[in-house]
């Protein structure tokens, strides 16, 4: 060792470590996923939706028909990212709660390396814009845990944020690990989607300008098309003449237009309507049009989304990289069943038990997709976009699990437009890339030994259309519906909640023959159905699937009663930042009191507290002199106005809310500890407060009451408390029900 060590610095020869390369040629990687879109609903997939970015990189690559993946959106992600089973690495069902099952901790185990954990040590950089939503929600405030953050699993960036869904007008944003506001509002133009490709522009476009020779993962997930569906107007309207002929016929015409593209076989049949979903002719013509809105709202929101992925398509082209980069596009589940047969205008209003009556939503069609709004479309265009397949996401069958996949990649994938039947799962992407990069999965990764992928690679199907197919089989589950697929064959029993397992009725079906399982053989083939349900129970005990577990809203109540504890009292000094829903104060369904504490001087307002945003929430400020506190239920505003003005010299300002046994909830302005003007509401927070989040000494987002946000507070705010009575009386299959919309 000393012979090294020369005697000067010009003889002396330091020995630096190697900086990690990647294989010659690993590409870029450039995932874009996408939310709640059915498998029909590219147009490259037959859908009139106009896509034309997405249906051109199809027509430069491949399409695959066989993509499977696993009904819901923190599962699949958390399939994607591993390339394990989502039950196998803690994600059995959704980030939203924790079961204590180790298939059901709604995180994804230390165990199961990410996408960018395994690439770091190939020199890759990886950056995360949009939803995340494989984290606890209860782990999203300002103190974390931040290890389930994307920063905390691989990525070096991120910009997006971490719940199921956000307002795209008034998104509830985070930058890596600390939520900021929104750069813009609705009145200046912003929406998210574009938000989120300025974001990923700039994160690449720094990347070359430091590091032009490393390679780096984009990963995209804007929040189209999960509900709220918001966008620009205009863009809403010139989808009406589009959908004005109904679900029925959008169906037919879709299925003929696959076959003409060769995405379905050509004598695939058309299933018969979902439970509930009712003929469009029996419906009144003002129903049509609202139904027919609601759908182009949809729609706008993936073309918005098509167009902006243009402009990241096109940034690519300009800087020398499209060649290099590989361009992967698809969905997390099937098209939602949480608009239910009618769809909404605002969802807030009829999850805390306040009607939408039909008059009111064909009234409101105007604000379809605008900032007041948390709008879903009905079953029957769910329905559609899930064309052939049956049912929807949250569900086994094809409609839940089917889904589109587009890959791109002009420097490797010599093909053009052609389509693959192999059936291929979420958990094979990661087994993918990794084959195409030339590397293998880490033993261990920060000391923890890693289990085994699960997932199978389907790299060679990308040049070679008669690449073998998948051999493993492939399980689903998810609230109790099951499945399993394999060698294209496929075993599935939709669960009714809150019925004896052993009663569902397995259906069997030879997808390599039936691709929108409409012939069920159970009847015919009993022996290979049995063959087939035995595996599943194999898969399952395999993979941490066990327990079944089919309860909805015990499993968010329970949740919730564990986060929070015994905890009554929260306390907000001046200076917090903003709160996320899962972590602010749980007023739902219960009495409790706010308290602000203030110094005035005279001619203060603004802001004191706020929960939520213009579509469901509360908010107490000082307007015009005087105290108010506005509780916003769907839309419906009950406001309270102090008796009196507030004196000069009032320190303490509050609210204080009685939760009525079988009546109307009181609520009691207090100046100084003394009441000062009280109203009673008929509706409250029976199931949710807002999915947008609590701020103190302004209202960030868009506007919980009549006043223009953010409405800063003039005054000096010191702190806020708020106090909440031990009488929570929380339904908790309606709390599951709005939860699941959530999702």
């Amino acid at each position: 060792m000393a012979a090294k060590i020369g005697r000067t610095v010009a003889d002396s020869v330091p020995e630096w470590p190697e900086a990690p390369r990647p294989p010659k040629g690993a590409p870029n990687i450039l995932v874009v996923l996408f939310d709640d879109v059915g498998f029909s609903d590219f147009g490259c997939y037959g859908s009139p939706i106009r896509t034309p970015v997405i249906d051109r990189l199809a027509a430069e690559g491949v399409r695959y028909s066989g993509f499977h993946t696993t009904a819901m959106c923190s599962t699949t992600r958390a399939a994607l990212l591993t390339g394990r089973n989502h039950h196998s690495v803690g994600v059995g069902c959704l980030a939203n709660f924790d079961s204590g099952y180790p298939g059901y901790r709604g995180k994804i185990a230390r165990e199961a390396a990410t996408l960018p954990e395994m690439l770091r040590p190939h020199g890759y950089r990886s950056y995360m814009v949009g939803k995340w939503h494989v984290t606890p929600l209860t782990e999203t405030g300002p103190s974390g845990p931040f290890d389930g953050w994307p920063l905390g699993r691989g990525f070096d960036r991120f910009y997006g944020f971490m719940d199921a869904e956000t307002d795209q007008y008034s998104p509830e944003l985070v930058r890596d690990n600390t939520p900021i506001a929104a750069p813009g509002t609705y009145e200046t133009g912003y929406h998210l989607t574009e938000d989120l490709v300025d974001q990923s522009i700039r994160y690449l476009a720094d990347h070359i300008a430091d590091a032009p020779d490393t390679p780096w993962l984009l990963w995209l997930a804007p929040g189209a098309c999960h509900a709220p569906h918001q966008a620009p107007a205009e863009l809403i309207r010139s989808y009406d003449e589009v959908f004005k002929d109904g679900w029925d016929a959008e169906r037919e015409r879709r299925l003929a237009r696959q076959k003409a593209l060769g995405i379905v076989p050509p004598d695939t049949r058309l299933p018969p309507p979902n439970d509930g979903v009712r003929p469009w002719d029996s419906y009144e013509p003002d129903e049509q049009r609202l139904f027919t809105r609601l759908q182009s709202a949809f729609a706008a929101m993936l073309d918005h989304a098509d167009r902006h992925l243009g402009r990241l398509v096109d940034f690519l082209d300009r800087a020398g990289l499209r060649d290099d980069t590989l361009i992967l596009v698809l969905s997390d589940n099937g098209a939602s069943q949480e608009g239910g047969p009618q769809g909404f205008v605002n969802a807030m209003g009829p999850f805390n038990f306040r009607g939408e009556s039909m008059a009111e939503k064909i009234a409101r069609i105007d604000d379809i997709g605008g900032p007041d709004t948390h709008s879903n479309f009905p079953q029957g265009w769910a329905m559609a976009s899930n064309t052939p397949l049956r049912r929807y996401k949250q569900n086994t069958h094809g409609g839940g699990i089917r889904d589109p996949l587009v890959v791109s990649w002009p420097k490797g994938i010599p093909a053009r437009g052609e389509v693959r039947e192999r059936f291929a799962h979420a958990c094979d992407l990661v087994p993918t890339l990794l084959d195409v990069i030339g590397i293998s999965p880490p033993e261990t990764v920060q000391g923890v030994a890693q289990m085994p992928l699960e997932g199978e690679s389907f790299a060679a199907s990308l040049t070679d259309p008669a690449a073998p197919p998948r051999r493993a089989p492939q399980y689903f589950e998810m609230f109790g519906h099951r499945g399993l697929w394999k060698d294209g064959w496929k075993a599935v029993a939709f669960h009714p909640p809150g019925t004896p397992f052993d009663e569902d009725r397995w259906e069997l079906f030879h997808l390599d023959r039936d691709f929108s399982e409409t012939e069920d053989l159970a009847e015919r083939e009993p022996e290979r159905l049995k063959a087939l349900t035995d595996e599943w129970w194999r898969q399952a005990e395999a993979h941490n699937v066990l327990p079944l577990d089919d309860r909805f809203g015990q499993r968010f109540a329970d949740n919730a009663a564990r986060f929070h504890g015994a905890r009554r009292r929260f306390v907000f000094h001046k200076g917090m930042g903003h709160l996320p829903t899962d972590v602010a104060p749980d007023v739902r369904a219960r009495s409790y009191r706010i308290e602000a504490e203030v110094r005035l001087t005279g001619g203060e307002a603004g802001v004191l507290i706020a929960h939520g945003d213009a579509t469901s929430g509360y908010s107490l400020y000082v307007e015009e002199g005087r105290l108010k506190h506005t509780l916003n239920i769907g839309g419906e505003k009950t406001t309270v106005v102090s008796d009196r003005p507030i004196p000069a010299g009032a320190t303490r300002l509050g609210v204080v809310s009685r939760r009525g046994e079988n009546g109307p909830r009181t609520f009691t302005l207090t100046i100084d500890g003394e009441p000062a003007g009280e109203v009673a509401a008929v509706n409250g927070f029976n199931t949710l407060i807002s999915w947008s989040g609590l701020d103190i000494g302004l209202d960030r987002g868009s506007p919980v009451a009549e006043y223009a946000a953010p409405f800063a507070f003039t005054g000096t705010l010191r702190k806020v408390t708020v106090t909440m009575d031990p009488d929570q009386a929380l339904d908790g299959e309606a709390v599951g029900q709005a939860e699941m919309a959530r999702q």
